[in-house]
């Protein structure tokens, strides 16, 4: 009897879930613009975050969007937004794209919201929001791909009392199933913008609209498009464990295949390919076969950068005096002398390493002296300083011409209205993921610095205490006024899909 209740459950288990409707795809993602920095104002980023959340959109994202908000509303904002991505279940994508102020300290990457009072080094894990910690948050809920952009290495603006930080990112890792991309290299920056959009925005949005492309080759492709527009002078990086099957848009039956990166043969060729694999062994390659063509400086830049990034990487990992030692043996006017030094103060350790420490072992040489002066005492790699000659890396223009400049903003905390982006036909949606619902908003709390024509802030005095909106309407609730415009579908087609060739 016992046997065959078991037998008769099990049949019944089978029915149901046969019966039971596959679960669609869910497509979440979360545009955060801040511009309204007192400081120093990001002409772009508002813009930016438009233009990214409007390219989301068309690809099929439930998308939430935020401008200018200060900790308490930030926090909030990734918090709540964690937790829906959490409840998206296993068959979801979740893709967070920031445009802001980005610090790196003590290992960390902070993002700087609008009301951050930074003083001081010790000021940054106090007034910022750790970038770590969100990630980590939603790294562990189950889900088909995870996307998290930084578009937030550029220069620091905050007054520098106390010890030096690093410049730029910091290198971190990406779990599995998740990509983490930065506009600029880990310790490097961006060179300054005015807009109106930023060129890795508009590289991004070009990309998010190319079918066919897995996760990692849609990065590098934003890679060779922002490197080819800047001459080298800004160089993303990103880290993929998102499985090499996935892509955001199916390509349509008959459509051409992308273009591949191209350029004229010879040194530019190999410089474009080793941009296009980012990593030491590239670079190397690269310098090894053309040591004096002018690409070869713009080269051992990167290259310095990353082999700098991977040390302080590795010697935070181990944490101990030795390490930190170590650190401060192969770069004693580096990027991260004044963090070793904390570290190592924190650690109730002695500065200076003792005769015959044990050093620790690294998973890269150390830097030979013509990339060490390179890095010696900058707190940050300025990649325009090392500028080459303009080649063409990558060229695919049949259905890309950036947007014109987009309206100022409805009002406070809203991002600016930019033109709808419609689909190629050439990239279609996944047949499981349906029409995107309304953007959703979060309420601001606003501040009034001036700011340029293509930039429109919060108004209002310094720090008001009003709580911030919902990520999503309540039932029944009207639908928020919102900083995206939705999407205008083609004739015959559905809102987010492409029309039939």
């Amino acid at each position: 009897m016992i046997r065959l209740a078991s037998v008769t459950i099990l049949i019944a288990a089978a029915v149901m879930a046969v019966a039971a409707p596959a679960q669609a795809e869910r497509r979440l993602a979360l545009v955060i613009g801040q511009s309204a920095y007192p400081e120093s104002l990001l002409a772009t980023a508002a813009n930016d975050a438009g233009l990214i959340a409007e390219a989301l959109r068309a690809a099929g994202f439930e998308v939430t969007g935020l401008a200018d908000a200060d900790q308490t509303t930030l926090r909030q904002a990734l918090r709540d937004f964690a937790a829906s991505a959490v409840a998206a279940g296993p068959e979801s994508t979740s893709f967070v794209y920031v445009a802001a102020r980005g610090l790196q300290f003590d290992g960390e990457t902070y993002l700087a919201p609008v009301d951050a009072r930074i003083r001081r080094d010790t000021d940054i894990p106090v007034e910022g929001v750790r970038a770590s910690d969100f990630i980590r948050s939603i790294s562990g809920a189950p889900a088909r791909a995870r996307f998290m952009v930084l578009d937030a290495a550029r220069a620091n603006p905050f007054p520098r009392e106390g010890a030096a930080i690093a410049g730029g990112l910091a290198l971190t890792e990406a779990e599995p199933g998740t990509l983490i991309a930065f506009n600029a290299a880990p310790g490097t920056v961006a060179p300054p913008e005015s807009g109106p959009y930023g060129v890795y925005a508009l590289a991004l949005a070009e990309a998010l609209r190319e079918g066919g492309l897995s996760a990692d080759a849609l990065f590098q492709r934003v890679r060779l498009r922002v490197v080819e527009q800047t001459k080298g002078a800004q160089a993303p990086w990103h880290v993929s464990a998102i499985a090499a099957d996935f892509t955001l848009l199916d390509r349509a039956a008959g459509a051409p295949a992308p273009a591949p990166a191209a350029a004229p043969g010879g040194a530019a060729e190999a410089f474009a390919l080793a941009v296009q694999r980012d990593t030491i062994e590239a670079y190397q390659g690269f310098i090894a076969a053309w040591p004096s063509d002018p690409l070869a400086r713009k080269a051992r830049a990167m290259l310095a950068a990353r082999r700098e990034a991977l040390t302080w990487r590795k010697t935070i990992s181990v944490n101990s005096p030795e390490s930190y030692w170590s650190y401060l043996r192969r770069y004693p006017k580096g990027p991260h002398a004044a963090d070793a030094r904390r570290r190592l103060t924190r650690l109730q350790a002695q500065l200076e390493p003792p005769p015959g420490f044990d050093a620790i072992a690294y998973d890269v040489p150390p830097p030979p002296r013509e990339e060490y002066v390179l890095i010696e005492d900058r707190p940050v790699v300025v990649f325009e300083e090392f500028e080459a000659p303009p080649r063409v890396f990558l060229r695919d223009e049949r259905d890309w011409a950036p947007p014109p400049p987009p309206p100022a903003a409805a009002g406070p905390g809203l991002l600016p209205l930019p033109i709808p982006i419609p689909l190629p036909m050439r990239s279609r949606l996944p047949a499981a993921v349906p029409p995107p619902p309304p953007v959703g908003l979060i309420g601001p709390r606003p501040i009034a610095p001036p700011a340029p024509a293509s930039v429109t802030p919060n108004v209002g005095p310094g720090r008001p205490s009003a709580a911030p909106q919902p990520l999503t309407p309540s039932p029944g609730a009207a639908p928020p006024r919102s900083g995206i415009q939705p999407l205008t579908p083609p004739p015959g087609a559905r809102p987010g899909f492409a029309p039939p060739p």
